[in-house]
């Protein structure tokens, strides 16, 4: 439907000159771009000559208001929001950094559920597509570009990376730096300065800002409109008591390893246990920094660091055979760890309990358990077999734990507030491996050759219950309008191939990645592991 209309005018122009025109467009009571409305427009460009039409452009857009206010946070359509953020780069299972565009959709609806607004480009400018999904999904977006130089290289991509990125209602700040080395000294300042003039010159709608870890008060933190803080999270409201006319944020934040499904440390198989409690010097949990940052209204939000676990700088182990970080909420697949459950206790308002860790431990009956449960509450009990071990009080942007001598069965928590339950989970010991179990994000596709499907594969007891700590193998076939793109498991120790047709569960769990090939028709998609019912599902190229 068309809304608006105008701008028109004459150009005259010879052989390879170049012209500009000006025009404006009036739209009356337009429908806002929000995180819960994403409304959008498309402004169709034409260009005629002698009548007939030699051009045409399609530019969508949204109209909103942001503002960064030093002692109030940040602001959209004159509204305060807290950003809820994520960093992370463009990494996944089966496919490593050649993301189909709807993985990219999928991957922002998964931060998405878990409560998270916002999501930092690290450290570099996303896929275009990706912020198609960020405008249409309702995601903030912090660009950021490479290099922090002035050199002509350096200045070119972020001019490409400005024009191409400014008409995205989701991108609400640019970032010029990540953790440089001269970031504290005059030269860092007077680099940050000229990137900051060439992005004004191009987009005087957004701020301007930059990641730093040391030298707060100096160099270039000085220049940039919004100051970044990575990991000093405790020296933030030290420097909004010396600056407090400047905003601040936390670009990198809350850098928690832990290996999903995993509940003791294990250095020799590198895994990490999933409570909030591993993490590199330099780093804080999530509870640290969230309690700092949710408590503070002038700190704008911040950037977990990460949303995915992603491949390359291992951490904490640095040698073989460990292939991806284990910073991140999720792993490569998507799959959540626990302290996935922490922020979506915290940064979402519907009731929930999160309770951790399985109750499948075989071998170590009578020996204690460390269980936590994350909700937002008032007090949480804890009830095994049947039997309260007892109520406890639970912090704001805390949790709350319990140390239980394992005896198999039943461990079942249950959230209070006010007095009245709000939520209760349950975790069971399960029966052993009986089938492989198989659940698709999208059960209808296009039939493009580019559209997919997201298909986890659980391993399940006879009742249905993922086994927490099998590994089968699971081969995967296919046939129909469709290819096996990719598969992933999520282990940060895993040699096995992404191309391939078969993948080992961990901790019960696989993915597979399923596109269209061109053709319309059904896809027939099965797995199966030696010694258990196979899973099958049908999805549908149209």
């Amino acid at each position: 439907m068309q809304v608006a209309s105008g701008g028109g005018g004459r150009l005259t122009f010879y052989g390879s000159e170049t012209a500009k025109h000006d025009g404006e467009i009036h739209l009356s009571a337009p429908l806002l771009w929000s995180l819960e409305q994403p409304n959008l427009y498309t402004l169709v460009t034409e260009l005629r000559s002698g009548g007939s039409l030699v051009d045409r452009f399609e530019t969508r857009f949204g109209i909103r208001t942001i503002r960064f206010d030093p002692a109030q946070g940040f602001f959209l359509n004159g509204k305060p929001v807290k950003l809820l953020g994520t960093c992370n780069h463009q990494d996944h299972a089966g496919v490593g950094t050649g993301i189909p565009d709807r993985l990219h959709y999928w991957r922002v609806e998964q931060v998405k559920a878990m409560g998270s607004n916002a999501w930092r480009s690290a450290h570099n400018p996303p896929a275009e597509v990706f912020l198609n999904a960020c405008d249409e999904l309702g995601m903030l977006v912090l660009d950021e570009t490479r290099q922090n130089s002035s050199s002509e290289e350096a200045v070119d991509e972020l001019t490409r990376m400005v024009r191409r990125d400014r008409n995205h209602p989701s991108v609400i700040l640019w970032s010029v730096g990540n953790e440089e080395p001269h970031q504290g000294t005059a030269r860092g300042a007077t680099i940050s300065h000229e990137l900051l003039e060439v992005i004004q010159s191009l987009d005087p709608t957004r701020p301007v800002t930059q990641a730093f870890d040391q030298h707060f008060g100096e160099g270039a933190t000085r220049v940039v409109d919004v100051v970044g803080f990575n990991y000093r999270t405790d020296q933030m409201p030290a420097y909004h008591a010396r600056f407090p006319n400047q905003p601040i944020i936390g670009t990198e934040t809350g850098s928690t390893v832990s290996t999903r499904g995993e509940y003791f440390n294990d250095p020799k198989r590198h895994y990490v246990r999933a409570y909030d409690t591993e993490h590199p010097w330099w780093a804080t949990t999530a509870e640290e920094w969230w309690k700092i940052v949710g408590n503070a209204p002038y700190i704008a939000g911040g950037f977990v660091w990460t949303g995915f676990d992603y491949r390359g700088e291992p951490t904490p182990y640095l040698d073989f055979p460990s292939t991806t970080s284990q910073f991140g909420l999720m792993d490569l697949c998507g799959f959540p760890k626990d302290n996935y459950w922490y922020y979506r206790a915290w940064w979402r308002p519907e009731p929930m309990l999160h309770l951790f860790p399985h109750w499948n431990w075989t071998g170590r009956e009578g020996q204690p358990i460390d269980v936590w449960a994350y909700a937002d509450c008032d007090s949480v009990e804890l009830f095994v077999n049947g039997r309260s071990v007892g109520a406890k009080q639970m912090e704001r942007f805390g949790h709350v734990a319990w140390s239980v001598p394992f005896q198999p069965g039943r461990i079942e928590a249950v959230a209070l507030r006010g007095g009245r339950q709000i939520a209760r989970a349950v975790r069971e010991t399960t029966g052993p491996a009986a089938a492989v179990q198989l659940t698709a994000n999208r059960l209808r596709i296009a039939g493009d050759g580019r559209d997919l499907s997201v298909i986890s594969t659980a391993i399940v007891d006879s009742k249905g219950r993922v086994v927490p700590t099998s590994d089968h193998r699971v081969s995967f076939s296919l046939s129909g309008a469709g290819r096996l793109i990719g598969v992933g498991n999520g282990n940060p120790t895993s040699l096995e191939p992404d191309k391939a047709t078969f993948r080992n569960g961990f901790n019960g769990l696989a993915q597979a990645l399923v596109q269209s090939d061109g053709h319309v028709g059904p896809i027939d998609f099965s797995a199966s592991a030696q010694g258990l019912r196979p899973g099958r599902i049908r999805l549908l190229a149209l």
